[in-house]
């Protein structure tokens, strides 16, 4: 009987939450198997895109935040009214802000669980992955010794010490825990 009245009703909630999710785990897949195209440079070029989309969506309300901030700076120590209001604004605009980062997010999702997947199918399949060297490249190669960078040659290997035991990267990521990440987000 629960069977059935589950049928009529559409199933559980978190049937419903997977089915939901579900498209975005078959766009992952999509934009997986095109980044297995791209060179470690290039995949990891993906990642500098995000961050650059996010900015651009969030330049014109960063501006007017900044902006707000400036005149509430310039008024006078005891413009307590004044000072509220501009104070008030900009809460009102972080908020928005907030929601924007979401919407982005939302947006860039699936690419950037594909290049996470891709990038764990590297390590994986490889003992040692091989990009040009960045500047955090080169602070973490200090720090890690499974990051080498020799000229302007960044190399990692899929093996590291935790806890005093060798680890290395086997896996690339199930549709269950695409899920689960967009379940976390």
């Amino acid at each position: 009987m629960l069977q059935f009245l589950s049928k009529i009703f559409g199933g559980s909630k978190s049937e419903k939450d997977v089915q939901r999710i579900l498209p975005i785990v078959q766009k992952t897949k999509v934009f997986f198997e095109s980044y297995k195209q791209l060179s470690n440079d290039e995949l990891r070029a993906k990642t500098v895109e995000f961050k650059s989309l996010i900015q651009q969506r969030l330049a014109s309300t960063d501006s007017e935040i900044e902006n707000l901030s400036n005149q509430s700076e310039a008024l006078p120590a005891d413009d307590f009214n004044g000072k509220d209001l501009l104070y008030k604004q900009v809460d009102d605009l972080r908020k928005e802000r907030n929601q924007q980062i979401e919407k982005v997010l939302e947006e860039i999702m699936p690419q950037a669980f594909a290049v996470v997947k891709e990038t764990a199918r590297r390590l994986s399949q490889n003992t040692e992955l091989v990009s040009s060297a960045t500047p955090l490249d080169k602070e973490l190669a200090v720090k890690k010794d499974y990051i080498r960078v020799e000229g302007e040659t960044t190399y990692f290997k899929n093996t590291w010490m935790a806890a005093g035991i060798p680890v290395t990267w086997n896996m690339v990521h199930y549709d269950v825990q695409l899920i689960g990440g967009a379940v976390l987000h």
